[in-house]
């Protein structure tokens, strides 16, 4: 990323505060490996064996799926994030303009408690990384003692990372990527060589409802990136090419998520238990031989590493967006304390850890696409946000419209909400309308969350169009057409 004058040090300073236009000279190029490294995660593997072992999927259809899927969701993060180079602020503060200063917290809350588990989930997987080198190279085996230890270590250093702030964060995905390129490399040239062929080729296809599941399933992960996506675009100058900006996070994300889960799908082929697997990670130290297990493992760690950095980086800015008035690299150790506890009661108590994985996506979709619905929407319309109306949290603000809220996205976000879970089934949550309709069979609730809410706050009536009161000029008229 281009230095600016308050990300030049080791740590940046900036909080949820509007960029400066003087310092917005980031290049969209530099976003590729942001999105590379959101993805460098072994659990993309366990998915595509899920694909074949749970959904009944063969190859081509696999292959369908891991291409639809980093498409429709991080199509979805690039679009949200241009809104990040009209506004030059994080998501959850822009959010401000369209919510309401009090109307924000709701979605804000939501966003930020399911933050929590998917940190949680990453780190440990990070551990269970850390876990599988040590016994794979000095035959120490795992126990709670040394799960917690690990765990501890993974969340130390994620939290080192990303209350460093984005230059390390960026520096980090920019190294991991050329890193992963390799070794994934060498990892699918042994599958290559090393996988009975017929066997994959015979496998019958599943249900096309299995596919659009399975669509669903992946993107999930990256849904959980849209509110985030302004957060990693806000110091690119009003100029940047908004075609750009969706291109490489559709672009970064799928080099890693086509592959990984390809080999996911050809690995279950010889090892139908990788979907069920209690340790996500272990199964790789079995599959393949140590010269390639053990430095893909480190970059797997190094991955998810990644991953909850950056995910912790916008829970940070998220924090100081509900209220809590720390830095950001201090806003970010509340997400990295819960994360360890909740790591820990995983770990240790949890039978099943993809069954526990698979239904929180499926209900992290739900939460994240309501935000997503009428934010996007408002987009449509939208083209700036007045960085004095965002940062004054009082009634003077401009963004206070009715009681600190804006009555449409409100309702909009709490209907979508609704709706959605209503049609979304998991192993911990069935909603009454799961069933007997295509949205309920085909896994789509997270969809229709989005098209409620999204529709819902076109038509309602609106508070009066906000026009920056001061700053820099608007930016060219533009359309989220890409």
């Amino acid at each position: 990323m281009s230095k600016t004058v308050e990300t030049e040090g080791a740590l940046e300073t900036r909080g949820i505060e509007q960029v400066p236009d003087h310092e917005r000279t980031a290049k969209t190029r530099e976003l590729f490996p942001t999105w590379v490294g959101a993805n460098i995660s072994v659990l993309l593997l366990t998915m595509g064996a899920s694909l074949v072992v749970a959904y009944h999927l063969n190859i081509w259809q696999a292959l369908v799926v891991a291409v639809a899927a980093p498409v429709v969701s991080y199509g979805l993060v690039g679009l949200i994030g241009i809104a990040g180079k009209r506004g030059g602020a994080p998501g959850m503060a822009l959010s401000r303009a369209v919510f309401g200063q009090r109307g924000n917290l709701l979605p804000g809350s939501l966003i930020w408690i399911a933050r929590w588990g998917w940190e949680t989930i990453n780190a440990v997987t990070g551990a269970y990384a850390m876990l599988t080198i040590l016994d794979i190279l000095f035959d120490i085996k795992a126990n709670s003692v040394l799960d917690m230890v690990t765990l501890l270590a993974f969340v130390v250093a994620t939290f080192a990372i990303s209350g460093l702030g984005i230059t390390a964060v960026q520096k980090c995905n920019t190294y991991a990527t050329y890193l992963f390129g390799v070794f994934s490399v060498l990892v699918l040239g042994y599958l290559v060589a090393n996988t009975d062929w017929s066997k994959v080729m015979d496998h019958s296809a599943g249900s096309t409802a299995a596919v659009i599941t399975g669509i669903g399933m992946i993107a999930a992960g990256g849904v959980s990136w849209i509110p985030s996506a302004p957060d990693f675009t806000r110091y690119l100058p009003r100029t940047a090419s908004s075609k750009a900006i969706v291109g490489t996070a559709v672009g970064g994300a799928g080099v890693v998520v086509l592959p990984m889960v390809l080999m996911g799908a050809v690995m279950a082929v010889s090892t139908p238990d990788l979907a069920s697997a209690s340790d996500p990670v272990s199964f790789l130290g079995e599959i393949l031989p140590t010269w390639i297990a053990v430095p893909y493992l480190f970059i797997a760690l190094i991955g998810m590493l990644l991953i909850n950095s950056m995910s912790m980086y916008s829970a940070g800015f998220t924090a100081q967006t509900l209220g809590i008035t720390v830095p950001r690299h201090w806003a970010v150790s509340v997400n990295a304390v819960i994360s360890l506890l909740f790591g820990g009661v995983l770990m240790l108590v949890a039978t099943s850890f993809m069954g526990s994985f698979i239904a929180f996506l499926s209900l992290l979709a739900v939460a994240f696409s309501a935000w997503v619905g009428v934010f996007g929407a408002d987009m449509l319309s939208r083209t700036e946000y007045d960085g004095r109306a965002m940062a004054d949290t009082t009634r003077t603000s401009a963004y206070w419209y009715k009681g600190g809220f804006s009555p449409a996205a409100v309702a909009a976000w709490a209907v979508g909400l609704v709706s959605g879970l209503m049609f979304t089934t998991s192993d911990w949550f069935t909603g009454p309308l799961a069933t007997n309709n295509v949205i309920g069979e085909y896994g789509l609730g997270w969809v229709a969350t989005i098209v409620i809410s999204g529709v819902l706050y076109l038509v309602l009536p609106k508070p009066a169009a906000v026009r920056p009161a001061t700053g820099a000029p608007a930016e060219e008229s533009e359309t989220l057409a890409v």
